[in-house]
């Protein structure tokens, strides 16, 4: 008899394994040591198809890259757009949109490479702007690095212009024409949809490029006057900058029935020179009159909360705006959080603590008391994070004075809320200005809260002497969670000590009972630290010139948008008048604003003051805010924060977007069809293929019948496992 003779065969079509055997003749043995012989061979050489299909793939793959990075006709559209930096400010670049890629030079010649966004990365979606133009953003949803390692050149190192940030892009394009049609247009392929809305961008004429004056600017770096055009006309624009995306303005339509607050960058700061010479005050011989008048109707121990003093003593500002000192360095609060040791969130902590002292008026000068309902907001804008940090707050209560203020900035994920009792004791030669209350820093995403207390102000030489400002007293920065603790002592000049021992604080750093660091300098100088377990020693905080140019820049509310109630509108004249140097119209306004005070407290009677921004926790007695937000920012729902009207709320994503360009929704769903149709696809192959198989083991068996051979139980289980593997077979590889 014949041996058993198996004959393997591979379809390319659809890689599968296709079984064309022969009835077994010889022994079982013989027929089970074939099968299994087939069997791995079978294996093997699927495996080796699979493995050169995969490098053939990959080689195709990377050689039409190439070809459509190199190849100068295989472009969809170029032109020059205006793309905006991590410094806020925009630089025109020429690009260039591939399939798939969109290339950025630094001129039209393609010479200067800056850098390769993959755009099958990217969500692309329109941004509102009041300012000329189309412009959009192109971001990675998850807030990863939208651009590629190399250049098309086999580049590592691109062109220099100014810091593109790594996850987004915003682009300005000169025109804005057919803009309702192209959100209504949006396209079902990915590929069509980015390159549908890439060819819109770059749709611009020549007439479009004059009248928008970008064919005066050069390459890569910014005109003169469009620098004057983005930046220092933003307040001509009404035009402050509302959060993390600066130069999307306030007033632009965030929701239906809610429009942000304006905000324009404050004029410069007035900064007082570190040391004694900014905190000491020569008082005039008329002015030396008007306090003996006034300490003689005071006692030693009494209260100066109700005592009206002159104005030439005053701070041309409230005391609610006074509290906003300590976050032009906010942007250290926003380390603190990224930091993952908990020891180094305290330090800096710290550090930001510090930074909050240094700014002093020149001479020794007192805020304005707020009035009941006083107001006051502002905000700073984060460069390095692309974020901002909203400030309110609220004079509760006038008597007792009680200042209660909130601050948020969600998207680096920390918010402080607090109020500040306002105490003042006269004691003979000297008073001092106490601040009872705590502050509560939250870090969001952490779930850490630090309390935090003050220092009292202390005023000496009234009477005779030196009028001299000071800080003193001990405060404490408290974790409960992590148990950390900072604790620092700031110490009053001795009666023989000499200048080096004025404005000076230590401290320690403290877990548990265990002192980790001490800390010792000046709070408007040097601030050392010292690690007792490696004995190294750094400076902590220095608020050197570099220090002080890195200040955020603080955003206000435009005089005329302000409403009554706010500080800067509320007190005016009175600071009008003091910047004036006419003390006698200073203290006539200050009197009609108090006399008006005490009318409105008449007319109330009984009832007791509710305040628009903040209520009180009767179960811990301290104020809180009414619209504290503690919940951690996430980033595929949440838009922008903003303030509007005192209260600071996030724009949440709705969940069907209207006039988003976003292609990565149309390529999910074009990947379900695309799964289904595959998923179709497999199971005809599986089909035809266990057809096929079946077919030809039933023409075998029709010819043996014919012949009048007959199949023993033997081959007839021989032919059911050869029917299973095949089964098996392609089941696994499709």
């Amino acid at each position: 008899m014949p041996n058993t003779v198996y004959t393997l065969h591979t379809n390319p079509k659809y890689s599968t394994l296709l079984f064309w055997t022969q009835l077994p003749a010889s022994s079982s043995y013989e027929a089970g040591f074939g099968l299994i012989l087939g069997v791995m061979y079978s294996f093997h050489f699927c495996l080796q198809v699979q493995k050169m299909n995969y490098r053939q793939e990959k080689k195709r793959a990377t050689k039409e890259l190439f070809s459509a990075l190199k190849d100068p006709s295989v472009v969809i559209m170029s032109n020059w757009l205006k793309i905006r930096g991590t410094l806020k400010s925009w630089t025109k670049l020429w690009c260039a949109l591939k399939p798939g890629v969109l290339l950025i030079y630094k001129s039209q010649s393609l010479e200067h490479w800056v850098g390769t966004v993959l755009l099958n990365a990217c969500k692309l979606i329109e941004r509102p702007s009041k300012k000329d133009g189309f412009c959009f953003k192109l971001y990675h949803p998850l807030e990863k690095s939208i651009w590629a390692m190399k250049g098309p050149k086999g580049e590592t190192v691109g062109s220099i212009t100014q810091p593109l940030p790594s996850n987004y892009l915003i682009f300005r394009a000169a025109s804005e024409t057919d803009g309702e049609f192209l959100c209504s247009s949006v396209l079902h392929h990915p590929v069509y949809v980015i390159m549908f809305l890439c060819v819109y961008i770059f749709r611009l004429n020549d007439s479009m490029l004059e009248n928008s004056h970008m064919e005066n600017d050069g390459y890569s770096d910014k005109s003169e006057r469009e620098a004057h055009e983005d930046s220092d006309t933003a307040a001509n624009d009404t035009g402050g900058r509302l959060t993390e995306e600066s130069d999307m303005d306030q007033s632009d339509d965030l929701s239906p029935f809610l429009q942000a607050t304006a905000y324009v960058e404050q004029d410069e700061e007035e900064m007082g020179e570190a040391g004694e010479a900014s905190q000491v005050e020569t008082v005039s011989e008329e002015n030396k009159g008007l306090i003996w008048t006034l300490l003689k109707q005071l006692r030693p121990g009494m209260d100066l909360s109700k005592v009206v003093l002159p104005t030439f003593i005053l701070e041309p500002r409230s005391f609610l705006d006074k509290l906003s000192d300590y976050y032009y360095h906010a942007n250290l609060l926003s380390q603190a959080v990224t930091e993952e040791s908990p020891y180094c969130r305290m330090k800096q902590v710290l550090r930001w603590y510090l930074s909050g002292f240094y700014k002093k008026p020149k001479g020794l000068k007192k805020p304005y008391n707020p009035i009941l309902g006083e107001t006051f907001r502002c905000c700073w804008l984060h460069p390095q994070t692309d974020s901002c940090t909203f400030y309110i707050a609220e004079q509760v209560s006038h008597h007792p004075p009680v200042s209660a203020f909130y601050i948020s900035n969600k998207k680096d994920g920390f918010c402080i809320g607090g109020s500040i009792l306002a105490k003042s004791k006269f004691y003979g030669n000297s008073l001092s200005a106490i601040l009872d209350g705590k502050a509560r820093l939250l870090f969001l995403t952490r779930d850490e809260e630090y309390v935090i207390t003050m220092p009292y102000a202390h005023c000496k030489g009234i009477l005779y002497g030196t009028m001299t400002l000071e800080l003193g007293g001990n405060i404490t920065i408290e974790c409960e969670k992590t148990k950390y603790c900072a604790e620092l002592e700031f110490k009053l000049k001795p009666f023989l000590g000499s200048s080096c021992n004025v404005n000076r604080v230590s401290g320690k750093i403290r877990m548990g009972e265990d002192v980790l660091a001490t800390v010792d300098g000046h709070w408007d100088g040097e601030v050392l630290l010292h690690e007792k377990r490696t004995g190294h020693q750094g400076v902590l905080w220095s608020p050197n010139a570099g220090v002080r140019k890195q200040r955020l820049r603080r955003q206000v509310v435009q005089l005329e948008q302000q409403g009554p109630f706010e500080s800067e509108r509320l007190w005016t004249h009175v600071t009008s008048a003091i910047i004036a140097k006419d003390q006698n119209k200073a203290t006539q306004e200050k009197f009609v604003l108090e006399e008006t005070q005490r009318q409105e407290a008449r007319e109330r009677g009984e009832r007791p003051w509710c305040p628009r921004l903040f209520t009180l926790n009767t179960d811990t007695s301290e104020w809180q805010y009414k619209y504290a937000d503690t919940k951690p920012w996430d980033s595929d729902s949440c838009l922008v924060q903003f303030e509007k009207d005192g209260i600071i709320q996030a724009k949440v994503r709705p969940r069907r977007q209207h006039g988003a360009f976003t292609y990565s929704h149309t390529w999910t769903g074009q990947q379900k069809v695309s799964s289904a149709f595959i998923c179709v696809c497999v199971c005809v192959c599986v089909c035809v293929c266990v057809f096929r198989n079946l077919r030809a083991l039933s023409g075998q068996l029709a010819r043996r019948t014919q012949q009048g051979e007959s199949l023993s139980g033997h081959h007839c289980f021989i032919l059911c496992v050869l029917l299973l593997f095949q089964l098996l077979i392609n089941y696994v590889f499709t």
